[in-house]
């Protein structure tokens, strides 16, 4: 008997939503079973670090990796899964591109702990204890916590990755299409992204566009909008035009502008810089003063328009003195 190709599963620094997409494929992930054999996955199995490093290399069939680089911890999960891996996959925004925490690399890894452990209204630290790497307990016991990193790095900054999946969090038949392209034993072309659009989110939208120009922005919760028409167009900032295609318009579907989860389409380098150059488009001024006082409307434009691909962009991080 052939025995079956070994999937592995991690989550690095993320909310654990991908873990959960991965529940989504529902009944097929019976066919899954069937097909694969999970050898680690550390938020459904009883399976250890040390597991993993007695596995040879090379051994894991494919690997789905969410999460982002964090910490030392996340860094060094990445390179061991690298190394016993044949197929290592980006699962998620996170990995892919660094998504929510990355919006970390806007501060440091101190402004954070100043936050974190002195600043909060709720905070009660009066001899300002920080986590520390390394510490002696009364009995003599050393314990260890991970490094804290100074920067947020997507997956494919810190190892070589071979598939991508966006998404925040990729949708169940997104999900499945990747996971059976892998196991077909044809897989696609490396490098590809798979389970998601070469087009943009407005491609898979119903709202319709009439070219209108606005001259004002507005949160979601400021306009009572109208379901058939572009949300842009009403003055919601909507990232489809700057959003690879891939999630059915999910959020559009209930009337919620596009946020961007599923990353830059095809032949964007930079996410955020293409969606404001989009909004040009919409913009009803010519007058450079009134352009910035629109502009200025929109609320957290890094959060904004970086929210999921900050670690991935031309940017990466905020330059702090």
């Amino acid at each position: 008997m052939t025995a079956k190709p070994k999937i592995a599963l991690y989550w690095a620094a993320g909310c654990g939503g991908c873990e959960i997409a991965v529940l989504d494929i529902g009944e097929r992930v019976l066919d899954l079973i069937k097909a694969a054999e999970i050898v680690f996955w550390p938020a459904a199995m009883d399976t250890k670090y040390a597991d993993l490093e007695q596995m040879p290399d090379q051994s894991i069939e494919v690997c789905l990796f969410n999460g982002a680089i964090r910490t030392s911890e996340n860094e060094h999960m990445a390179r061991l899964l690298r190394a016993k891996s044949k197929v290592l996959v980006a699962f998620g925004s996170c990995a892919t591109e660094g998504c929510i925490p990355a919006l970390a690399n806007l501060t440091t890894a101190e402004a954070i702990f100043e936050r974190a452990y002195q600043e909060t209204p709720t905070t009660d630290n009066p001899e300002g204890i920080r986590p520390q790497t390394r510490v002696t307990t009364q009995d003599g016991q050393e314990l260890t916590l991970p490094t804290f990193y100074d920067s947020v790095w997507s997956l494919p900054q810190v190892v070589r990755v071979d598939y991508f999946v966006p998404g925040c969090a990729p949708i169940g038949e997104q999900v499945w299409s990747a996971v059976a392209a892998l196991l077909s034993g044809s897989p696609p072309p490396a490098g590809s992204v798979l389970g998601a659009g070469q087009k943009t989110v407005c491609d898979e939208c119903d709202h319709k566009r009439q070219e209108k120009r606005i001259k004002r922005f507005y949160r979601p919760h400021e306009i009572e909008t109208d379901a058939t028409v572009c949300l842009l167009e009403q003055g919601l900032v909507c990232m489809g035009p700057a959003t690879r295609a891939g999630c059915e318009a999910a959020c559009l579907r209930v009337n919620m502008p596009c946020r961007g989860c599923y990353g830059a389409p095809p032949g964007v380098v930079d996410q955020g810089a293409h969606m404001i150059s989009a909004l040009g488009s919409v913009i009803d001024s010519q007058d450079p003063r009134e352009i910035e006082e629109i502009i200025g409307q929109i609320e957290d434009p890094a959060g904004t328009f970086y929210r999921f691909g900050m670690a991935a962009s031309l940017l990466f991080r905020a330059r702090v003195r």
